[in-house]
């Protein structure tokens, strides 16, 4: 029989709530989560606390004059964790020399060198950064001999064995539940070895390696019971793509079928999520289902849309025994008549939905009609952000169309080029074109020729995932410029409104990008101090797998942090639009437009001028529909609910989200 590690003991639930950044001093206890969870507001204030937890252990076992063993994981997800440690090196001294660090997982084969390699990564990230000695820093090796692996496994357990055991292992989460690479199936007493990865993972790592078809099928990971026997297990996870499966692994069962599960098992593990990550917990989704609440008017709104929709029924249809018997009592108490409740959310429901995202004009208003924001100015200045140069028509094709019809001054601002989203054929194609063009018209053949050699030389010979040259990544740019500029012209907007800006932090070639920088935020303020816009559409949508609508949203909300003090500025409103990854939900949305069946088709039609992202998408995340498909859906879906909800029928609704001024970084 396998020996039980110590670790495994089942240990009472412990919550602490964290707002602002700040953890409560009195923990809150929910039955229903069987791990200890910390929820911060924003993924910065995860990833700082994480840090600080790591550096006061690094620091401990420093004074007791022992070495301190850490499991460290690689993705997206940890990354600020690295980049805290780092400045904590640089700025408050702290010191890695007594550090000895195991790495969870590396794809195989993978050479140390490549750009995808975890090695790499580690370097790159955290190891090349601090004064840690290389030699005591542990990644499973990629490119070792296939007949070899068995038993490089082996020594790479002992390797952690004779280094006293992990002290404190992070960890990320993968959408399948996965904790390393332990992928649906693995078992608690599962060790290091190679593991063939589940179809999920591979599509969520297409990005990385430019497409699915070259992601490595297999890795090395270390197990569940690897990992398991770590002294202390942090778990950490970001955004409302990893809500369910966090949900699944908190609250649901101990099952083989969601990895993670297994920390419900550790002595001492812990989950650190942000407020999208933690969604789908019962304290987030339904918390008077577990405990008492104060009834703030979002949550009497959130609890009445969810009751209707539970029992199928519009809300002003909703009964006392509606209320009584799906656990909203207090609220039925506390506020009186049910149809008292009723009326004020469908109201307050009501009071988003307009016509008119940018006012209506005092000529056009009827008795009765509501006042919304700045309806006294009349056009307006709109300024559209797009994080990539289709996102202004995937997410909010229908409201910029209607706001160019009704007359405001509308400009679109593309943040980045998008120029690792197109496949190499569609370069090589242009090249081809402008290369017979030339030598059609006589306009310096010689030379148009040359180019095309050259690129098509350098693109037959590339390695998957390997970065452009600067001809080539001019080439990609361009082309999805055109496509915007077109699409841009389709939804009615000036050419001379359309700003291509090529935000600096992107143009690595990679997907890795740089960290914003003061240039990335410089372009976008002088931008807005250029138009003065009255209003501000922006993406929300941090869903987004790659993470540049994050580093998008936050240049904008940093830039309008600077202006807040310019005249213009004072009035301005800054909505944030979704729809490429996710929508937003009828209880989050602050103004909603409908789109008519005539503005969707123009939307679709304006999503497809987007040839390059058409058909099949080089990034297209874990979803499969092409964008224009879930932008149709996504609408069609908000327009369905609203109408079961007892509101009008509308073809489709695009919903926005009014930014109340807090940081998101």
């Amino acid at each position: 029989m396998t020996a039980i590690s110590p670790n495994l003991q089942r240990p009472g639930p412990a919550v602490r709530f964290v707002g602002n950044g700040r953890i409560c001093e009195a923990p809150v206890h929910f039955d229903c989560e069987r791990i200890e969870t910390i929820v911060f507001e924003r993924a910065a204030d995860v990833s700082t606390a994480i840090a600080r937890e790591i550096a006061d252990l690094i620091r401990s076992r420093g004074a007791e004059g022992r070495t301190c063993v850490l499991g460290l994981a690689t993705g997206s997800t940890p990354t600020q964790v690295y980049g805290e440690l780092v400045r904590m090196h640089r700025e408050e001294g702290l010191s890695f020399a007594n550090v000895v660090t195991f790495n969870l997982d590396e794809y195989w084969p993978m050479p140390p060198e490549a750009l995808q390699s975890y090695r790499r990564f580690m370097d790159e990230h955290l190891f090349d950064h601090i004064d840690i000695d290389k030699g005591n820093t542990h990644v499973p090796d990629g490119a070792i001999a296939f007949e070899e692996i068995r038993g490089y496994c082996e020594a790479y357990e002992q390797a952690i064995a004779d280094a006293g055991g992990i002290d404190l292992q992070l960890l990320g989460l993968g959408r399948t539940g996965h904790v390393g690479f332990n992928e649906p199936g693995s078992g608690v007493d599962s060790r290091t070895r190679l593991i063939h990865l589940d179809r999920v993972t591979l599509k969520d790592a297409a990005s990385d390696f430019f497409g699915e078809e070259n992601v490595p099928t297999r890795a090395i990971t270390m197990g569940v019971g690897s990992i398991l026997d770590a002294r202390r297990v942090v778990l950490m996870a970001f955004g409302e793509g990893k809500a369910a499966v966090a949900a699944r692994a908190i609250e649901g069962e101990v099952t083989e079928t969601v990895a993670a599960s297994f920390l419900q098992r550790h002595a001492d593990a812990a989950v650190y999520l942000d407020a999208g990550a933690a969604a789908s917990l019962s304290r987030s989704a339904t918390p008077w289902a577990v405990g008492p609440v104060g009834w703030s008017e979002e949550l009497v709104r959130k609890a009445v849309i969810w009751l209707a929709e539970r029992v199928s029924k519009a809300i002003l249809k909703l009964e006392a025994e509606d209320y009584n018997e799906h656990g909203l009592q207090e609220l039925l108490a506390e506020r009186g008549r049910v149809y008292d409740i009723n009326l004020e959310v469908f109201r307050s429901v009501q009071r988003a939905i307009t016509g008119w995202p940018g006012g209506k004009p005092a000529g056009r208003k009827r008795s009765g009609d509501i006042d919304r924001p700045q309806d006294d100015v009349f056009p307006k200045r709109i300024l559209v952000f797009s994080p990539h140069p289709d996102d202004d028509v995937i997410s909010m094709g229908g409201t910029l169309i209607r706001l160019v019809d009704q007359g405001h001054e509308v400009h679109v601002a593309y943040q980045t080029s998008g120029n690792i989203a197109v496949f190499d054929s569609e370069a090589l194609r242009f090249a081809d074109f402008v290369a017979h063009f030339n030598a059609m018209f006589g306009f310096g053949a010689a030379e148009a020729e040359a180019m095309e050699r050259r690129v098509a030389d350098v693109l037959r010979r590339k390695n998957p995932g390997e970065v452009d040259i600067p001809e080539v990544q001019q080439i990609k740019g361009l082309i999805r410029r055109i496509e915007a500029t077109d699409a841009g012209r389709s939804c009615g907007v000036q050419d001379d409104r359309l700003h291509f800006l090529d935000l600096p932090f992107y143009e690595t070639g990679r997907v890795t990008k740089k960290p914003l920088g003061e240039e990335d935020v410089s372009i976008i303020t002088d931008l807005l101090r250029t138009v003065k816009p009255h209003q501000v559409y922006a993406a929300g949508d941090l869903s987004d797998p790659h993470g540049t609508h994050r580093t998008c949203l936050t240049a904008v909300l940093r830039s309008m942090v600077r202006v807040e003090d310019d005249e213009w500025a004072r009035d301005c409103v800054l909505w944030l639009y979704r729809g490429a990854w996710q929508e937003w939900a009828i209880e989050q949305f602050d103004m909603a437009v409908p789109v008519s069946p005539g503005e969707l088709k123009r939307k679709i039609t304006a999503i497809f001028k987007h040839q390059s992202q058409k058909d099949k998408a080089l990034f297209p995340g874990p979803d499969e529909r092409e964008f224009w498909q879930r932008a149709e859906q996504r609408n069609r879906g908000t327009a369905d609910r609203l109408n079961r909800l007892g509101f009008a029928e509308y073809e489709a609704v695009e919903a926005f989200v009014r930014w109340d001024g807090r940081p998101i970084d």
